[in-house]
């Protein structure tokens, strides 16, 4: 099965219309909405009225944007901002002096979720794949058994051998605990490199997902093509409530 998933729903009215549009049309088939932020109330409501299969969009790379949130969180998340993107290797370093912070964080995030959605997430994600970070892998905080964002799939060459290790150990850390998808690709990186065909190829035996952004015009257009639909009609197609 394939998974179209558009990333940053409720981060902004132009981000949740963007992939609206899509959904619309059949060309995504689940999303990831992120709490505290410009349009989260909104992109809530439009969700639950249309049946859009939704997870959590875990935020530990910027500011919360809402007009409203508990100061406490606001404090503890911003201290995690700082460390997580003071550089690109902070997220592979465990800060225990966060570790607070980071429960506090994650909990606020999956109780607003609740609070909006009137349930839990379908799935967990995380802007720029801060999901992934040190201080959560090596915590409990996100429950056993969740629905997860696995690392990116590549194909031998296309990274280095060290590169491919450390993913590939992240990834047989995270299936101990939780369910992935088969495959994890990005919508931009298959477009350059055109490798949709072999994605394809691969949702017909596995469930793999492919992350978009419709509020990109290049990635946008070509989920409004004709070539993707023709795509999407020799598959399965589904979010991950089906997974």
């Amino acid at each position: 099965m394939l998974i179209i998933n558009a990333d940053d729903w409720g981060r902004s009215v132009a981000e949740t219309n963007a992939a609206f549009k899509c959904y619309r049309a059949g060309r995504i088939t689940s999303a990831s909405a992120m709490v505290f932020m410009e349009d989260s109330e909104r992109a809530a409501e439009l969700a639950k009225e249309n049946e859009l299969d939704v997870g959590l969009h875990l935020n530990f790379a910027e500011r919360f944007m809402a007009n409203k949130f508990p100061a406490m969180l606001g404090d503890y998340h911003n201290r995690i901002v700082r460390f997580l993107m003071r550089n690109n290797y902070s997220q592979l370093l465990y800060n225990p002096l966060l570790r607070n912070e980071f429960s506090y964080s994650y909990q606020a995030q999956a109780g607003e979720f609740v609070r909006l959605f009137g349930k839990p997430p379908s799935h967990i994600d995380g802007h720029h794949h801060m999901h992934l970070c040190a201080n959560l892998l090596l915590s409990k905080v996100i429950p056993t058994g969740t629905k997860m964002r696995r690392n990116f799939s590549f194909w031998p060459g296309e990274k280095s051998l060290l590169n491919r290790a450390y993913r590939g150990l992240v990834d047989r850390w995270l299936a101990r605990r939780y369910r992935l998808p088969d495959y994890f690709f990005d919508l931009t990186q298959c477009i350059r490199e055109k490798k949709l065909d072999r994605v394809a190829a691969l949702a017909k035996s596995s469930n793999v997902e492919l992350m978009t952004h419709p509020i990109a015009q290049a990635e946008a257009e070509y989920l409004m093509s004709e070539t993707f639909h023709r795509i999407l009609q020799r598959l399965e197609i589904g979010g991950y409530a089906l997974v």
